[in-house]
């Protein structure tokens, strides 16, 4: 039989306390730079499409590399793919604040994406491992929160930037970032089994081929990738588009319809991680699917608020539209990698979460580049929000067709 060591039992939520905080500043570092558009543009004399190009190069560097940062995770520890990543995103924020041409700036981000790709799969599969059972939810639910902090105050940079400078943002946080990676080695620790009362690991197959092989002959994997692929398209869209959005439906000014963006569902998210992750932990005890459920549930109500939001000419209505939204999309952080758990084999679930993640990130890279395209085209983006909101609801609904993943127990 293998037992898990003894630690301390407050240990799980200090692991989600330090895991918020980088949660936070994996967000907020970058996302530090749309925020200061003009002084950087005005400093290396980029036009609107050199600058676009950033956040690009460092969307497909980090969808590129998810599966394998999961890969290593599950391979070689989490706690060593967490230190490493925090400790080499935290150094390219740092030196962004340093650099001299548009080209080095561009290096800068398609490192930080590279680094940022193994932090996500790698935090959720420990957590996961040390919160089992009634707690997986919540304590996912208050990771994902720093997420969306991070988001909501990567909007700071622009008054950094008004204050000191665009480069003293980078150069403060990438440096709090480096001395909370050293903190990081000191007091994270990977969750051992025990093997004849030795410390041992668990490990994923070594050929990562062979792990797609066998994720992509489960079925209900399957149905995670396309409900991923469509999470992915309306994020992203809703992540590049709805200030726009505002501004032209409803005659915000520039500033006011960036804080709406992001404002209102972060709100909305916030309460819906709380109260998703203590409604599937509880419902748990009498229904192993509740986490399924949960986010069902979520979106059968959120995805027609969406559309509402698309649909309406009220300004009240958009903003209560957006915060019900918001609270599904909370409800769904909470749940994911607690799926994933239940889907498939826990030896591979950072790989598996890093294959999701990538599916995500590239399909709404894409989706972000034809929404503009569909707006050239005269496509008012209310049609494309009210088609993105049917195609939440019919991927939400087809989660019913997903199956369990029966764990075995590991032996020595």
């Amino acid at each position: 039989m293998i037992k898990s060591p003894s630690v301390s039992s407050s240990y799980p939520w200090a692991l989600v306390a330090m895991l918020w905080v980088v949660a936070f500043l994996n967000y907020f570092d970058r996302n530090l730079i749309t925020s200061m558009h003009d002084p950087v543009v005005a400093d290396f004399k980029l036009n609107d499409s050199q600058f676009g190009l950033l956040t690009t190069m460092f969307l497909l560097s980090y969808g590129l590399l998810s599966p394998l940062g999961g890969y290593f995770a599950d391979n070689y520890g989490r706690k060593k793919v967490i230190c490493f990543s925090v400790a080499i995103w935290s150094a390219v924020t740092l030196w962004t604040g340093f650099v001299s041409s548009f080209p080095e700036m561009l290096v800068a981000r398609v490192v930080m994406g590279l680094s940022e790709a193994c932090y996500i799969p790698a935090g959720l599969a420990l957590i996961s491992e040390y919160h089992q059972g009634r707690t997986r939810s919540i304590a996912t639910g208050l990771h994902m929160s720093g997420l969306y902090a991070g988001l909501a105050l990567g909007g700071l940079g622009g008054f950094i930037a008004e204050s000191w400078g665009w480069r003293h943002g980078f150069q403060l946080f990438g440096l709090i970032g480096v001395v909370y990676s050293i903190l990081l080695i000191v007091f994270l620790k990977d969750k051992p089994i025990v093997s004849n009362g030795d410390p041992v690991y668990k490990k994923a197959p070594a050929n990562l081929f062979q792990i797609f092989k066998q994720l992509l002959a489960e079925r209900s994997f399957l149905v995670l990738m396309f409900y991923f692929c469509v999470l992915g398209i309306v994020n992203w869209l809703i992540y590049a588009w709805l200030p726009t959005f505002l501004k032209e439906h409803f005659h915000l000014g520039l500033g006011e319809a960036g804080i709406s963006a992001t404002g209102y569902m972060q709100i909305g998210s916030f309460a819906g991680v709380l109260i998703g992750g203590i409604l599937a932990d509880r419902w748990s005890k009498i229904n192993e699917r509740s986490r399924l459920y949960v986010v069902i549930i979520g979106f059968t109500v959120g995805a027609p608020f969406l559309f509402l939001m698309a649909s309406t000419h009220v300004l009240l209505i958009a903003i209560a539209a957006m915060i019900v939204y918001g609270l599904a999309r909370g409800f769904n952080d909470s749940n994911l990698m607690p799926i994933l758990c239940q889907v498939i084999d826990n030896r591979y679930i950072a790989t598996g979460y890093g294959f999701l993640n990538f599916l995500s990130t590239i399909v709404g890279g894409l989706m972000v580049y034809i929404g503009g395209v569909l707006k050239d085209a005269q496509i008012d983006l209310s049609i494309i929000y009210q088609v993105s909101a049917v195609l939440m609801l019919l991927a939400s609904l087809s989660l019913f067709f997903v199956k369990f993943y029966r764990q075995k127990e590991y032996t020595a």
